[in-house]
């Protein structure tokens, strides 16, 4: 049940509003953003997640990217706990990654979430098509976050 009892969203209206929001987005490679919220979502199903986890996989960079607002997410007909799990997940400016990931370990559901998203944005087919200089400087900052998260490797 939704916190404003209406239809909850289905898996591929939750793919649709993502793939909206982020239309003409593109990554740091230059490619469609939506290329990645599949890849995160898709990650999070292989390592198990439930359909949930999937809604906040395609929506964890909604918010933080301003391609949807605080408010849409608020008033949007998901569940209380895929909107805690994109909160979790979402990057507050100026924040500390010490505070940002003891919020991931403190929403049961997104350490996964957050694992997918580090699994894709590490990806070395992805960071090689960058320069060498940014490749190294987001190696470094992926690896320190999965330390902070307790992941392996």
């Amino acid at each position: 049940m939704t916190e404003t009892h209406r239809t909850p969203l289905t898996p591929a209206q939750v793919e649709a509003a993502a793939r909206a929001a982020h239309a003409g987005q593109t990554d740091k490679a230059g490619r469609p953003y939506a290329e990645h919220l599949r890849a995160v979502a898709e990650g999070v199903r292989e390592r198990g997640g439930d359909a949930e986890q999937i809604a906040a996989a395609w929506l964890h960079d909604a918010v933080e990217d301003g391609a949807l607002s605080p408010e849409w997410l608020r008033g949007a007909p998901l569940s209380s706990r895929t909107k805690d799990i994109v909160l979790a997940v979402t990057k507050r400016a100026g924040e500390p990654p010490e505070a940002y990931a003891a919020r991931i370990l403190a929403v049961p559901g997104a350490l996964l979430v957050k694992e997918a998203d580090l699994a894709h944005n590490a990806d070395p087919d992805r960071l090689a098509v960058l320069d060498a200089a940014t490749r190294e400087r987001l190696t470094e900052k992926y690896a320190r976050m999965r330390a902070l998260l307790g992941l392996a490797g």
